[in-house]
C-alpha cells in the first residue's frame, strides 16, 4: 500500500461504559474533557453514545463511549486495545497524581517509558488510562472545566496500546499495509508511529501470552485512524480490499464517515474522516448540551429519547 496514504495520527478512541451518568461525571469532573457530543449509538438508538475531547472535539482528542446499562465487566487480554494514553504538560505530573489520590481514582505510582512519565489509572468501569508527561504538545485541550487549571488539562490523545498473542502478523498490517513507521521501541513493546510522530500519532504493540480479552465495560470497542477527507478514505478502502482485508461499506456517522476492518490480531479499526465535525448541527457553544439525532432517526426522537436515561450535564462554556 502507498505510503502516501498513511494515517495522519489517531482520530478517536471509542470504549464501552455501564452507567452514562457515572461517565460523564467521570471525564468532565474528574478528568476535565469536554463533553462534545450527546448521541446515540446509530446501530443500537436506544443506548448513548457519548463523545469527550477538546472545546470544538478537534480530531485526536477524542474519546468516546458505547454507555450499556446492565452490561458485565469485560476482561483484558490479547487481541484487545488494553490502555488509552493521553498527553499532559510535563509539570503537570504532580498535580494529577495528587489530584487522583485525593478523589479515590484507582492509580499506579508513576513510571518511565521512553524517557517519558507515565501515569495509570482506571476510570469506574476500569477502563486503563494513562497520563504521558509530553514535551512539545501545542494542542490547548479544554481549558473551560472548572475543577482543572488551563496549563495542567489533557491536551489529546498521546498513544493507544495493542496487546496481542503474535506481534508480527499485526505489525505487518501497520507498518507494511497502512504505512506506519518504527519509532522508539523499548524492551516490552514495539511502537509505531504516524504523521511524523507528534502526539497523538502513536501505536504500541505489546505481545502478552494471556488469554484473549472479553469486550464489555470497561473495555475498548475500536480505535480510528485519521482521513483528511473522503476521497482519501475511498482510496484506502479500495487498497483494503484488494490486499483481501474485509472492509465495510463507507458509513455516516453524521460528524465524520468511517470505514471499519479488523487487524491479524483481532482489534477492530476504523479509518474516520476529519470533517465535517461536531458543530455540524449544534453551535460550538452549546456542544454536548442536547440530544443529537442524525437525520433518519429524527422521526423516532420521542421513541428513543424515552428509552434512555436522564443526564445531568456539565455547566455550559461561558460566551465571553
Amino acid at each position: 500500500m502507498s505510503a502516501a496514504l498513511a494515517p495522519h495520527g489517531l482520530h478517536h478512541v471509542t470504549a464501552i461504559a455501564e452507567d452514562p451518568q457515572r461517565n460523564v461525571d467521570f471525564y468532565t469532573s474528574v478528568l476535565g474533557l469536554r463533553l462534545v457530543k450527546q448521541t446515540v449509538n446509530f446501530d443500537a438508538p436506544d443506548r448513548y453514545h457519548l463523545y469527550y475531547g477538546d472545546e470544538s472535539g478537534n480530531p485526536s482528542t477524542l474519546l468516546t463511549f458505547f454507555a450499556w446499562p446492565g452490561a458485565e465487566s469485560g476482561q483484558q487480554g490479547t487481541g484487545m486495545t488494553t490502555a488509552t494514553a493521553f498527553s499532559i504538560p510535563p509539570e503537570a505530573l504532580g498535580w494529577w497524581q495528587k489530584r487522583l489520590k485525593e478523589l479515590g481514582v484507582d492509580a499506579d505510582d508513576p513510571v518511565t517509558r521512553s524517557d517519558e512519565e507515565v501515569l495509570r489509572f482506571r476510570d469506574p468501569d476500569g477502563l486503563v488510562i494513562e497520563l504521558v508527561a509530553s514535551d512539545g504538545d501545542t494542542r490547548s485541550g479544554w481549558d473551560g472545566a472548572a475543577a482543572v487549571p488551563a496549563d495542567s488539562a489533557v491536551r489529546g490523545l498521546y498513544s493507544v496500546t495493542m496487546t496481542e498473542a503474535e506481534l508480527e502478523p499485526t505489525e505487518q498490517m501497520l507498518a507494511g499495509m497502512l504505512g506506519m513507521e518504527y519509532g522508539h521501541n523499548t524492551s516490552d513493546r514495539t511502537r509505531l508511529v504516524m504523521g511524523g510522530g507528534q502526539q497523538g500519532t502513536a501505536v504500541d504493540v505489546l505481545p502478552s501470552k494471556e488469554s484473549r480479552g472479553f469486550q464489555a465495560a470497561g473495555t475498548v470497542h475500536h480505535i480510528a485512524f485519521r482521513a483528511p477527507d473522503q476521497e482519501t478514505q475511498a482510496q484506502w478502502r479500495l487498497q483494503l480490499l484488494e490486499a483481501g482485508i474485509h472492509v465495510t461499506e463507507i458509513l455516516d456517522r453524521q460528524y465524520f464517515t468511517s470505514i471499519y476492518f479488523r487487524e491479524p490480531g483481532g482489534v477492530l479499526l476504523e479509518i474516520a474522516t476529519d470533517q465535517p465535525g461536531f458543530t455540524v448541527d449544534e453551535p460550538l457553544l452549546e456542544l454536548g448540551q442536547h440530544l443529537k439525532l442524525p437525520p433518519w432517526l429524527e422521526p423516532n426522537r420521542e421513541q428513543i429519547q424515552n428509552s434512555l436515561p436522564a443526564l445531568r450535564l456539565p455547566a455550559p462554556p461561558i460566551d465571553e
